[in-house]
């Protein structure tokens, strides 16, 4: 038995979370388990109208259960089969199938074939089976409400503080670390190499200060590049490259995780590698001065 909140929850914003918190609530109060319940893809890739995303399907679930105590984190496939599926039929599964004996949507929760399911719908539905719906309304940030397209535009433009502020945690991309050209090491500033996967939103190229979990859990902090590297490299696809302050060991093939906490600069190109080494020294202690005693 469980209450599911219903959602994609790109970001994990405030928004989710007021639908996640309130599963929660309720779940507590009947005794039972507190789900989330997402996809593993985006529905806009089937529909022709495919979105960058915040989070990748991991960092979903990961925010889910260590943000909003979540004991679960229902993944479901969505294919033409899913796509194609009558908004009642879905609700049907949601109380058989995965044992709903609570809902809770948003307001502008939208669901099933062509969309035709709705908050209200879902929640006639469930009363005629004996099973209570919440609606919950929108989280406010100034006069609009948080959404994960304003939060897209916010990295985009390099407006991390409104980001994270709406987001209610620090954007965050994980992965596991790759080989590079080991350009950093060379000049004194040996950085973790982590692609950007295709799907993913790239946040706005530049030099931000970051957190940075390793393996055994120990943080970091991080002078991290998101972008092309264009005075050594001017690669084709943008890479996010940590810098770990005080730190040297072997994080190859490793996962970590990378909170982006300030915006510092953006990408340029300098006339030497001189002058970018110097850059980078200065944007490590402009970020150990940030965010020291903030790990």
């Amino acid at each position: 038995m469980r209450i599911i909140a219903l959602g994609f929850f790109d970001g994990v914003h405030r928004g989710h979370g007021a639908l996640l918190r309130t599963a929660r609530e309720i779940a507590l109060r009947k005794g039972v388990s507190a789900a989330g319940l997402t996809f593993d893809r985006h529905p806009g890739d089937l529909l022709g109208k495919p979105a960058p995303q915040i989070n990748r399907l991991e960092e979903r679930v990961w925010l889910m259960r260590t943000q909003y105590a979540m004991d679960e984190v229902l993944v479901l496939p969505f294919d033409a089969q899913m796509m194609h599926t009558p908004w009642e039929a879905f609700a049907a599964r949601l109380l058989g199938q995965y044992q709903a004996q609570g809902l809770v949507c948003g307001t502008d929760f939208r669901f099933g074939d062509r969309a035709q399911g709705n908050a209200e719908g879902l929640r006639d539905y469930a009363a005629a089976h004996g099973v209570e719906c919440v609606i919950v309304p929108p989280v406010l940030d100034g006069a609009e409400p948080v959404s994960s397209t304003r939060i897209r535009a916010a990295l985009e433009s390099g407006d991390l503080a409104a980001a994270n502020r709406m987001l209610g945690h620090p954007h965050l991309i994980t992965g596991i670390v790759e080989h590079g050209k080991q350009m950093g090491r060379r000049l004194g500033f040996p950085t973790a190499n982590l692609p950007i996967a295709p799907e993913l939103l790239v946040p706005r190229k530049g030099v931000y200060a970051a957190r940075v979990t390793l393996p055994d859990g120990e943080k970091r902090i991080g002078v991290t590049n998101i972008g092309l590297r264009p005075t050594v490299e001017d690669s084709k696809r943008a890479n996010v490259e940590p810098w770990l302050l005080d730190f040297d060991g072997d994080l190859y093939h490793q996962p970590i995780r990378v909170e982006l906490l300030e915006f510092l600069r953006p990408e340029t190109r300098f006339d030497s590698v001189e002058a970018l080494r110097a850059q980078v020294m200065s944007d490590g202690e402009r970020a150990r001065a940030l965010l020291e005693g903030r790990l």
